[in-house]
């Protein structure tokens, strides 16, 4: 039965807020229950939401929104402190797990270029469960903050040259010239926006910052705006609304285009996360469950051990170093946006995609476990770990 889009946004925030609640109850990322909950009421559960697709498209702007908060908080001279410790910890344990991932596809006996793309998910953790999870004042004012954010900034920033490439690849003519034209594309897009930016937007900013309903509908329309034109140039929407926040982020309003933002990229983010789990197919979920645990087991177990030594290697105190790899232990969001964006490109079909996903899922039950358990967070059942 097609239920109305009134009915469907119903179903899925009521029911969103119930299995959160269980979420909070059981230590878990609400993503998860998010996730869980397309399952259930999505065309491979009771089928009470249908149109899997119709939700799918709305959710994109989730999306959109959350690059371009991340290209906010991108800050340059946070990010340069700790640039070059950043870039070897990031550069090395990428590689590794790239390493790690691709010899896992191969031992499964997927087809090298599958292999490649489960590699590269494997690159990546988690911006929402690594800063979810982690109390204010660890994230603003200790070191430790201070390297799981420049690390998963980093991390971020080789998610966006993933994505170009995929894009290059979906474009079905020569590869080699195609994958090129989209890294030439990004240049340009970057300096039409950055004088834009300087010339017009900057000095609106300045000529009416005091009037904040103007400021957030300002920059929605930059955000939106430049989305789509980079899809207009043959880029993709989300890496307009990264570069869109990033030529935003060391604007003195910045920080208050993030507070304001946020609820409504949550809101379209949890419908993103729902189609998800709605468009995930169960039955096939024998055939991907020995590759899915071992990459999830992987990302939690490997993880936290590749980077506490990398960190203690580079001269972080082995008691940070080792917060910051369980921190940073599990499968990132992002990698749900690789796989969607892998498929519609064509690199890979549904059977991948649903193995990627699979993965993230579990390795986000895991992680969200071991850290609420083991450390200080906002959701904590323990008085000694709760900390906001």
């Amino acid at each position: 039965m097609q239920h109305s889009i009134e009915f469907s946004i119903f179903l899925i925030f009521t029911s969103a807020a119930i299995f959160a609640t269980v979420a909070l109850y059981a230590r878990q990322a609400m993503i998860v229950a998010y996730i869980l909950l397309g399952l259930l009421l999505g065309p491979w559960g009771v089928a009470l939401i249908t149109d899997a697709k119709l939700i799918s498209e709305i959710s994109n702007i989730g999306i959109i929104f959350l690059l371009y908060l991340l290209g906010l908080d991108l800050l340059p001279q946070q990010l340069w402190k700790m640039l070059r410790e950043a870039l070897v910890v990031t550069l090395t344990s990428s590689a590794i797990f790239f390493i790690l991932g691709f010899i896992v596809g191969v031992l499964f006996g997927y087809e090298y270029l599958k292999a490649v793309l489960i590699g590269s998910i494997m690159m990546f953790s988690s911006t929402i469960i690594g800063l979810k999870l982690l109390p204010t004042s660890i994230l603003h004012h200790k070191h430790t903050g201070q390297i799981i954010i420049s690390v998963l900034l980093l991390q971020d920033l080789l998610a966006i040259i993933v994505l170009l490439l995929l894009q290059g690849y979906g474009k079905g003519g020569n590869l080699m010239i195609d994958i090129t034209s989209q890294l030439l594309y990004l240049p340009f897009l970057i300096t039409v926006v950055f004088l834009f930016e300087r010339y017009i937007l900057f000095k609106l900013i300045a000529r009416f910052e005091q009037i904040h309903e103007y400021i957030f509908l300002l920059a929605i329309a930059w955000c939106l705006g430049v989305a789509e034109f980079a899809h207009f140039i043959g880029l993709s929407h989300e890496i307009g609304a990264f570069i869109a926040g990033v030529t935003l982020a060391s604007s003195p309003i910045a920080l208050f285009i993030t507070e304001r933002l946020k609820p409504l990229r949550d809101f379209f983010l949890i419908i993103f996360f729902f189609s998800l789990g709605a468009g995930f197919n169960i039955s096939i979920i024998d055939e991907i469950f020995l590759p899915a645990i071992t990459l999830a087991l992987l990302a939690v177990l490997v993880k936290p051990i590749i980077f506490s030594h990398i960190l203690h290697f580079e001269g972080e105190k082995r008691h940070i170093a080792n917060e910051s790899g369980v921190r940073l232990g599990q499968i990132s969001e992002f990698s749900l946006l690789i796989s969607v964006l892998a498929v519609k490109s064509g690199f890979v079909g549904e059977h991948i995609s649903s193995l990627i996903q699979f993965s993230v899922l579990i390795s986000f039950i895991l992680s969200s476990y071991i850290i609420v358990l083991k450390y200080p967070t906002p959701i904590s059942s323990n008085d000694m770990l709760r900390r906001d």
